[in-house]
């Protein structure tokens, strides 16, 4: 089965060579950086966002093409790669106006003012960052605890998901989310075991419920943390927002761009694209996704899942679509 997610790559990915390093920028490695500020046709004085803010890489590259008549507007629901962001972009010379807002793109329909974006990229998916600190409970390769919110202040955790939930729901969120074709025997295993109070012990649980295939690269939790992390943090709810909020806070020949990281969110952000372009909303830029080269995926690991796709919004001239 194809990979489907960063986590895939991730979680063997040499320290710091993901999306963003431990505690702090410095090994912090945007994925698809140039391609993604070259989609954008970052200009000079623009209005851009920055959906996905993380630790902050595609949001210095595009601070650094605005200038300081610019304004940058970056979401992101995890405070503390906010934070370390927030130190990244004041060391820029000459910086454009920044505002860094601790929500999800889910809001930016309420928040910015229609017709005012340049242009609008997503990075999606779990920063390293997420990764890497043990308490958030996002990776099965550490001792943490059933959590894997992005933003702190969310009610759902992963612990009311593996303990609470119905082992048929269980089962629907892994296949749905995870893709996951070994669903039902996982969901089965995590509810006799119950209660499991670890990601370490969930990951014994989902590994000792699946025989191990030869043909596999990953580890055999991958696909039902994957699944878990999506759900508790309505991944894919928040997506389908973003989506529907881009064509009205992009002004005429405005931008959007998105890089996702399994089938499911690529799938999404394809049709939605697609449909846009049907009903005169968009211009297609990447009829197919860009993908990182083999120097870039040797240098991140991560970056061989992801995919980049990108549309511009048409400008309508006396009814007549002009491109």
């Amino acid at each position: 089965m194809a990979e489907r997610d960063e986590d895939l790559a991730a979680n063997s990915a040499p320290q710091g060579a993901r999306r963003g390093g431990s505690g702090s920028t410095g090994g912090h490695v945007s994925v698809l950086l140039k391609e993604a500020t070259d989609f954008l046709d970052v200009r000079r004085g623009g209005s851009y966002i920055d959906a996905t803010v993380g630790l902050g890489g595609h949001s210095e590259a595009i601070a650094r093409r605005l200038g300081p008549q610019g304004r940058l507007i970056g979401f992101d629901k995890d405070l503390q790669a906010l934070d370390l962001a927030r130190q990244r972009l004041s060391a820029i010379p000459a910086k454009p106006e920044i505002t860094l807002l601790h929500a999800g793109f889910a809001e930016i329909a309420r928040r910015i003012p229609a017709g005012s974006a340049d242009g609008l990229l997503a990075d999606l998916g779990v920063s390293s960052l997420q990764l890497n600190e043990v308490g958030r409970g996002f990776s099965f390769q550490a001792e943490g605890p059933l959590d894997m919110r992005m933003d702190q202040r969310g009610e759902c955790t992963a612990d009311q998901v593996v303990n609470h939930m119905r082992e048929e729901e269980l089962a629907n969120v892994i296949y749905e989310f995870g893709d996951e074709r070994r669903s039902r025997r996982i969901a089965r295993a995590i509810v006799r075991a119950r209660p499991i109070a670890t990601t370490a012990h969930l990951a014994q649980v989902i590994s000792a419920a699946l025989r191990s295939m030869k043909s596999e690269r990953i580890h055999p939790a991958t696909r039902t943390f994957q699944a878990i992390r999506m759900f508790v943090n309505r991944e894919m709810e928040e997506l389908g927002a973003l989506l529907r909020a881009a064509p009205r806070v992009l002004r005429p020949g405005g931008r959007l761009v998105i890089i996702s990281f399994h089938s499911l969110e690529d799938r999404v952000v394809k049709d939605a694209m697609r449909a846009g372009a049907q009903d005169g909303v968009y211009r297609l830029l990447t009829k197919k996704p860009v993908k990182a080269g083999d120097e870039e995926i040797g240098r991140n690991p991560r970056a061989r899942s992801a995919k980049l796709r990108a549309a511009e919004k048409i400008e309508f001239r006396d009814g007549i679509a002009s491109l």
